[in-house]
């Protein structure tokens, strides 16, 4: 995927704003792309829309702007859990958030990989990953994401991704399934860094997108707490190099406002020049 505000020889990156005016706080922190919630990542309730134009004036006003969107779905879909309550309403919350992003023209929507319950067999989440995908119609790139903790979590270890990979493989609609790679999550899940860009692609066979968040903790602790770029525990060179390596856009997903964000794209793209 490329950016429309990107150039031929420079990473696009981006980072994680409100909703209701996407692109004034895309140029407020000097990026070429941003990611964006469409309603509450903690609720059932599907997407809404703060910008002022809607869906179609938030589409137009990006492409005006060249600015790339894209949309990170709610924290709680958990499409692997055996648990009917959470997950068909995850399936029609990813149905309705897939529908939402396209509307607008974004680039892919971003997914976390879920988990099943202690005494459950992984293997029934592998298979809920493949029903979900069959069933849900996609019309733009989904992108699954690492996640940090969990030790039946579906996508924290290389092994389990690529079990959700072999499971999904099969299912109508995976040519549309990508994988967006957080560094803070592969670092507190234990994913060396300096090895992670080439262990996702012999499993995945790409990296759509690059979620390139410093850790406030350890590596393999299990920990999903983000920090500014060379603020946390991950080695700044370490961090550039997946940037670099993986060759796709990046969102920083770190604290702050318009200044700290704005700080992180300029500490990266000076690392990456």
């Amino acid at each position: 995927m490329t950016s429309a505000g990107s150039t031929s020889d420079a990473v696009s990156i981006g980072a994680h704003v409100d909703q209701t005016d996407p692109i004034a706080e895309a140029r407020a922190r000097g990026a070429d792309l941003v990611q964006i919630f469409l309603g509450d990542p903690q609720g059932y309730k599907g997407p809404e829309w703060a910008h002022a134009g809607g869906s179609e004036g938030l589409k137009a006003d990006a492409e005006a702007a060249g600015i790339d969107l894209y949309v990170h779905a709610p924290y709680l879909i958990n499409v692997a859990t055996t648990n009917n309550r959470i997950r068909i309403p995850s399936r029609k919350l990813l149905q309705q958030h897939v529908d939402a992003a396209a509307s607008i023209g974004a680039k892919g929507l971003i997914v976390h990989g879920g988990h099943v319950n202690k005494t459950d067999d992984p293997e029934k989440g592998f298979d809920n990953w493949r029903k979900a995908i069959a069933a849900t119609d996609i019309k733009l790139p989904v992108l699954i994401e690492n996640t940090a903790g969990g030790d039946n979590a579906m996508t924290r270890y290389l092994e389990r991704i690529a079990r959700v990979w072999d499971a999904i493989s099969a299912a109508e609609g995976f040519e549309q399934v990508g994988f967006c790679l957080d560094t803070c999550h592969a670092h507190a899940g234990g994913n060396p860094l300096d090895t992670v860009v080439d262990d996702v692609r012999a499993i995945t066979g790409r990296i759509d997108l690059v979620h390139c968040n410093d850790s406030r903790d350890e590596f393999d602790s299990g920990a999903d707490r983000h920090a500014n770029l060379g603020a946390g525990l991950i080695d700044p060179d370490l961090l550039a190099g997946v940037v670099r390596d993986a060759g796709a856009p990046v969102v920083c997903e770190t604290p702050g406002d318009a200044d700290e964000h704005g700080a992180d794209i300029a500490w990266l793209r000076e690392r990456l020049a």
